[in-house]
C-alpha cells in the first residue's frame, strides 16, 4: 500500500518591519512651524573639479541611500507627537538646480524624502530638512555621496574601493540629548533674552534668495583673529555684530541689543557621533549704548559674550532646561494638534530675541585621493521669522569660506564685513549672484 504524502504548507516570507524613531529635542520645532516661506531648509554643496554628470549623481545616490537610515526615514504625524519612519520608497530623484537655495521641500513630489541631491555644471548640492539632522549629519553623508560618485566617474582610478561607507565611519542615531540629559537644578530660563534689533529694508522678489561668498586664507585669518586675541569664530562673529552696528544702525546707539545666534555643535562636549541633531544655541549680545564704538570695542563685548556661553556647565544648563520640557509627563497624553499650538505660541514669541545667525560647519576633511578632486565647499542658511540674513562658515584645504543668504536688497553689512576683515591684512575674495570671483580692496 502506498503512503500517503501530506502536503507541504506554503511558508510565507515575514515582510520585515520599517524602523521607526523619535524625533530629537531639536527637530520637534521644525515641522511645526516649516512652510514655504520659512522652510527650515539647510544647503552643503561641494564644487568638485570636473563637471558633474546627472546620471551618475543618481546612481551614486542611489547606491548611498541604503546604508544611510538617517536619510531614509519619512515624517508621520501620531496621535500625540511626530516621528520617523522608515522610507522604503524610490529614492528621490537627482535634477539640476533650477530654483534658490534652501527652498521649502514638498515631501510628498519628493517620495516622502526631507532631503534632496541637486547640481549645477561642477557643484553638487546636498539641501536637507533640519528635523533629519544637523550640518554634522549633512556632512558626513555629502562626503559619502562624492566619494561614491568619484568612484562611478573615474572606476580605473579608484578600483579596490568598495560601494561602502567609509572605515571608521560611526551611523549612529541615539537621541543624545536624552543621553546626555541631567534633571536641572532650578528652571534656569536659559534662552530668554532682551529683544534684539530687527533688520529690516526692502525685500527681494518673493522667493528670491541672495547670495554672497567670501573667500579667506585661513592662515591670514588666524593671524588676524590672533592679533585680536580671539578664536576665528569669535572673529568673525564680532564683525558680524559690528557691520550690522555700522551699517544698519550708523554707529548709533540704540534700546535694542544685536543678537547673534550661533548654533554650539555638542558632540564634543558629551561624547556622541549621533547622526541626529545635537547642537545648542548660544548668543553673541552686544548693546551699544554709547556714542561710538570701535570694531576692537565690539570684538571685545561679543567675544566675552560668547566665551561665557560656551562652558560645559553653561550647556549643560540649556541641554537641560530643553530636555525637561520634553520629559515633562503631564505633557505627553496632550493631543498633538493641542502641542502644536502651544510650540508654535511659544517660538513666535521668542523670535524677535535674535537679530541674525551665524554658524560654523567646521573643517571639511576629505580622504585620499579624493580630496584632489574637489575645490571648494559651502554652506546656506534659509531665512527664518525676523532673520532676514544669516551666515554659514565653511573650511576646506585652507580655505575659509562665508556664505551670507538674505532676503534684502541692500548688501551694505555683507560689503563692511568683507572690508573690515581685508583691512586687518587679510586678502578677501568676494562672488554673489551677480558677478564672479573679485577681491575686496582695503579702505
Amino acid at each position: 500500500m502506498e503512503e500517503k504524502k501530506t502536503p507541504k504548507k506554503k511558508l510565507h516570507k515575514r515582510k520585515r518591519q520599517p524602523a521607526w524613531a523619535k524625533l530629537d529635542n531639536t527637530a520637534i520645532l521644525f515641522p511645526v512651524i516649516a512652510s514655504k516661506d520659512m522652510s527650515n531648509v539647510y544647503r552643503i554643496s561641494a564644487t568638485l573639479k570636473e563637471e558633474i554628470d546627472g546620471e551618475l549623481l543618481q546612481q551614486a545616490q542611489d547606491i548611498l541611500l541604503p546604508q544611510f537610515l538617517t536619510f531614509r526615514m519619512r515624517l508621520k504625524m501620531g496621535l500625540f507627537w511626530y516621528y520617523f519612519e522608515e522610507n522604503d520608497r524610490k529614492p528621490p530623484k537627482v535634477n539640476e538646480e533650477n530654483s534658490y537655495p534652501g527652498t521649502y521641500i514638498n515631501k510628498s513630489r519628493n517620495n516622502q524624502y526631507m532631503f534632496r541631491v541637486t547640481y549645477y555644471k561642477k557643484r553638487i548640492n546636498l539641501e536637507v530638512f533640519h528635523a533629519l539632522t544637523d550640518g554634522y549629519g549633512g556632512l558626513l553623508f555629502l562626503k559619502e555621496l562624492i566619494y561614491q560618485y568619484l568612484r562611478l566617474a573615474h572606476p580605473s582610478e579608484f578600483e579596490g574601493e568598495k560601494d561602502r561607507i567609509s572605515p571608521g565611519v560611526v551611523l549612529d542615531m541615539e537621541d543624545s540629548y536624552v543621553k546626555s540629559f541631567r534633571k536641572p537644578k532650578s528652571r534656569d530660563e536659559a534662552y530668554r533674552a532682551e529683544k534684539g534689533v530687527i533688520i529690516k529694508g526692502e525685500k527681494l522678489s518673493k522667493g528670491e534668495l541672495g547670495v554672497m561668498h567670501g573667500y579667506f586664507p585661513l592662515d591670514e585669518l588666524k593671524a588676524a583673529a590672533k592679533s585680536h586675541g580671539v578664536t576665528i569664530n569669535q572673529y568673525l562673529v564680532g564683525a558680524f555684530v559690528y557691520s550690522i552696528y555700522k551699517e544698519y544702525l550708523k554707529g548709533a546707539p540704540a534700546k535694542r541689543p544685536i543678537n547673534c545666534c550661533v548654533p554650539v555643535d555638542l558632540r564634543g562636549f558629551y561624547e556622541s557621533h549621533t547622526t541626529k541633531n545635537f547642537f545648542a544655541m548660544v548668543m553673541a549680545r552686544f548693546k551699544p549704548q554709547e556714542e561710538t564704538y570701535s570694531f576692537e570695542d565690539v570684538l571685545k563685548i561679543t567675544a566675552e559674550s560668547l566665551k561665557s556661553q560656551i562652558t560645559k556647565e553653561n550647556l549643560d544648563t540649556i541641554l537641560s532646561y530643553n530636555v525637561s520640557n520634553e520629559q515633562n509627563t503631564l505633557l505627553r497624553p496632550i493631543p498633538i494638534f493641542i502641542k502644536n499650538i502651544a510650540i508654535r505660541s511659544v517660538y513666535y514669541s521668542t523670535v524677535d530675541a535674535t537679530t541674525a545667525t551665524l554658524t560654523n560647519i567646521g573643517d571639511v576633511k576629505l580622504r585620499e585621493p579624493y580630496k584632489d578632486y574637489v575645490e571648494h565647499f559651502y554652506a546656506m542658511l534659509s531665512m527664518s521669522r525676523g532673520q532676514n540674513i544669516k551666515g554659514a562658515i565653511v573650511c576646506f584645504n585652507n580655505t575659509l569660506i562665508l556664505t551670507f543668504t538674505t532676503v534684502l536688497a541692500d548688501a551694505s553689512i555683507q560689503k563692511r564685513f568683507f572690508r573690515t576683515i581685508c583691512n586687518d591684512g587679510v586678502k578677501v575674495a568676494v562672488e554673489t549672484n551677480d558677478y564672479l570671483t573679485q577681491e575686496v580692496a582695503p579702505e
